[in-house]
């Protein structure tokens, strides 16, 4: 891991920070542009979604946070809402994806359209998220293990105890949310459905792969067993499914292309 990719002085560039800048930009240039074009709308429309994904993503994952952490919003809140740490996954999603909606709908994008780019542009985000994350050890690990590929994180942000080593949560996201982005983009591309199906996909997917691999990470458990991610994953299953079933009912094979 390297929490620190470049350091002159005082001066410091973070590895997670230029991974959430990619995570924006890559998807956005190479999925979204290709996607767009594909179903007749302008590629360029792309940069306007990765401004208004990024600052939408950006509120809402620092906002989600604070409510995750209201203790210690009450205890210091001016620490703790304008510090460097506190981001979480899901009020990204939520915040860019609102903030996707709105610039979509002032624009007078058909949202069906864009929601087809998103799904597999999303995932994709998500993976180089999850570089960023293995890369600072910001404490996405997971539970302590003894498997021939378990590593520990002595000199992560969020450092592992000496000697201890624990599965490596975020090894394990980056792989299952490769096979994600080909799933997803192979339905984009081969199948005439509403967007609102390949979205629907998405949630589904990407939901099943986080309720599995909280089951080796190291959050708290929230309710039934169960941790706040893995309910929040659950929703995100129903809600997919019933996309999936409304949206799923007409459409066609486009081809076999790549």
């Amino acid at each position: 891991m390297r929490p620190v990719l470049i350091q002159i002085g005082d001066f410091e560039f973070y590895s997670f920070g230029l991974m959430a800048a990619l995570a924006l930009i890559v998807p956005g240039l190479s999925i979204v542009r290709a996607l767009l074009r594909r179903r007749g709308a302008a590629a360029d429309f792309a940069y306007e979604l990765i401004v208004a994904a990024g600052v939408g993503g950006f509120l809402g994952a620092r906002v989600y946070y604070l409510l995750e952490h209201l203790e210690a919003v009450r205890a210091d809140f001016l620490g703790v809402a304008f510090g460097g740490i506190g981001f979480t996954w899901y009020g990204g999603l939520i915040g860019g994806f609102a903030g996707v909606v709105v610039w979509t709908l002032v624009r007078r994008v058909p949202l069906d359209l864009v929601a087809n780019a998103m799904a597999p542009a999303t995932a994709l985000g998500y993976l180089i998220g999850r570089i960023g994350c293995q890369l600072a050890g910001d404490g996405d690990y997971g539970k302590p293990s003894d498997l021939p590929w378990a590593m520990g994180y002595p000199h992560g942000t969020v450092p592992t105890p000496p000697g201890v080593k624990v599965h490596p949560t975020p090894v394990y996201e980056i792989l299952a949310m490769a096979l994600v982005v080909w799933i997803l983009w192979r339905l984009a591309t081969r199948y005439d459905k509403s967007g609102w199906w390949t979205f629907g996909w998405f949630l589904v997917l990407s939901g099943i792969e986080r309720i599995l691999v909280e089951f080796v990470r190291i959050n708290p458990v929230w309710f039934a067993g169960l941790t706040q991610p893995q309910w929040v994953s659950i929703a995100s299953v129903a809600i997919g499914s019933a996309l999936v079933i409304v949206f799923g009912r007409r459409g066609a094979v486009l081809g076999t292309d790549t």
